[in-house]
């Protein structure tokens, strides 16, 4: 058998992002850093000085400034020319284009080189160097396109830095399908650029804080781009199943108001097409969206019924089609949809006070079936807040005691603890309490207890933190704590 020869192909011409379509979108224009400067929202040590101009119409306003994608120094100097790279042994795959136009954001580009040459010449740094001096840099994570790393600011401050990953699989595969390594960064930066517009246009407390970004020649391209943000932990659900009720409620929260918001936002109904654990962090115990590079603004097209179909791996629904040619809150229901079945279904009912429990029964069963839109689901979780900030939750639920407690003031017993599940503290029953009513039952119903100590530390709802402990044998002095004793059975 003869061999055929193989026939290499040309690279292929570079492609054009797309532009945002549909219902509610209002543009929004690339940020034109020379017109629209950063203005000191950065953490200590990254505010160098910039002139106070107000922001067009439109245009993102008080962005700061890329770092290298790659671990060890943060910043590298340009140097030599721009020679092609190649990738290998990596499985060709199409970049996802994200909103925006390309011309606009090398003008952007550009117009921020300028910006920052000017201020380096009238005697102010340009954005970039405060971040000469970062310290323990560490690689915390990486997609298809970005990298993250945690670094610590001269100021000692600790933020996030997301940039474009220069051995990632998109710009990879981008370079092997057309041969143009600064072309493909830039089409891979656009994900991060949406990303960064975003941040800035849908602020909120439950979406990350966006302090800034940098433009700077790093490795072979020139203008590479990173952003700067505060810095999460990651959503570990394990983890969130052995916490407190209270703060697993508060993640729920977190995410309800946050729907709420992206289903009334600035720019119409926003939904996260890659809705996972992995793209929230916790920051203080505030749920918090930090990947938005997929997110999508417009609602899906559609001419029927049948063009609106949510598809999800147990369960599909279909939603109405509107005279206007939309599917009907097709954004809002998947975000919902996909928070049931990440977190709410989970994370509300387990382990809840029993008599919030047929509440957060109604709105996992709700949210599962799609019965409610974001504004009912964020009105219960509200609801149930109230009812548990309030006590209310409480009545008819602590029976009368029938034991005595002998009050002792400024003082603690520092061992004689006990496990309970879920509890504030691993090796102890720290538990929080509306009132002293409520510590006392919940000590006459632990058949271990026989006094608790009353601490000047309070949750996120306000509810005071009390110790629970087998006996009292050995009591010592300590003015933020009231210990209380079992006086008669």
């Amino acid at each position: 058998m003869s061999s055929v020869p193989r026939v290499r192909r040309a690279p292929r011409p570079f492609p054009a992002p797309s532009q945002p379509h549909g219902p509610g979108f209002q543009g929004g224009r690339t940020p034109d850093p020379a017109t629209c400067p950063f203005r000191n929202r950065l953490p200590a040590g990254l505010a160098p000085p910039f002139a106070s101009q107000p922001c067009p119409a439109g245009s993102v306003d008080r962005l700061p400034g890329p770092l290298s994608g790659r671990p060890g120094p943060v910043i590298r100097p340009r140097s030599g020319s721009d020679p092609p790279g190649s990738f290998r042994g990596r499985r060709r795959r199409r970049l996802p284009f994200s909103p925006g136009r390309r011309s606009r954001a090398g003008q952007g580009r550009s117009r921020l080189r300028a910006a920052s040459q000017a201020r380096t010449a009238a005697g102010g740094g340009p954005a970039c160097a405060a971040l000469r001096n970062v310290s323990g840099a560490q690689y915390l994570g990486s997609g298809y396109t970005k990298a993250v790393y945690r670094v610590r600011l001269p100021g000692g401050a600790a933020v996030a830095l997301k940039a474009v990953d220069f051995s990632g699989h998109d710009l990879g595969s981008c370079v092997r399908e057309f041969g143009a390594r600064r072309g493909c960064y830039r089409l891979a930066a656009h994900k991060l650029l949406k990303e960064m517009v975003l941040l800035e246009r849908l602020r909120h407390p439950n979406v990350l804080q966006l302090y800034g970004y940098c433009y700077q020649d790093s490795e072979d391209i020139p203008d590479t781009l990173t952003t700067i943000t505060e810095l999460g932990a990651p959503v570990e659900m394990i983890q969130l199943l052995q916490t407190s009720w209270e703060d697993r409620f508060r993640i729920c929260l977190s995410l309800g108001r946050l729907l709420h918001h992206l289903a009334h936002s600035p720019l119409g109904s926003v939904t996260l097409l890659d809705f996972r654990p992995r793209q929230f962090v916790l920051v203080d115990g505030e749920l918090k969206v930090t990947d938005l590079d997929d997110a999508r603004v417009e609602e899906t097209p559609c001419t029927g019924n049948a063009d609106c179909i949510l598809e999800f791996p147990a369960r599909n629904f279909t939603l109405p089609c509107s005279a206007q040619g939309w599917c009907e809150a097709m954004n809002e229901k998947r975000n919902l949809y996909n928070a049931y079945r990440f977190f709410f279904t989970y994370l509300l009912p387990h382990s809840a006070p029993p008599s919030l429990r047929p509440l957060l029964d109604s709105i996992v069963n709700a949210t599962g079936e799609l019965a409610w839109g974001v504004d009912e689901t964020l009105a219960q979780l509200e609801k149930v807040l109230h009812l548990y900030r309030s006590g209310q939750y409480l009545q008819n639920s602590t029976a009368g005691s029938q034991a005595e407690y002998q009050r002792l003031p400024d003082s603690t017993i520092p061992q004689e603890d006990y496990r309970c599940w879920p509890s504030y503290h691993h090796g102890g029953c720290l538990l929080s309490v509306f009132n002293l009513a409520e510590a006392v039952d919940i000590c006459e119903n632990h058949a271990q207890c026989q006094a608790f100590v009353v601490t000047n530390q309070t949750t996120w709802t306000g509810r005071q933190l009390v110790f629970f402990k087998t006996g009292w044998s050995h009591v010592v002095p300590d003015p933020s704590k009231t210990t209380y004793v079992r006086a008669s059975g």
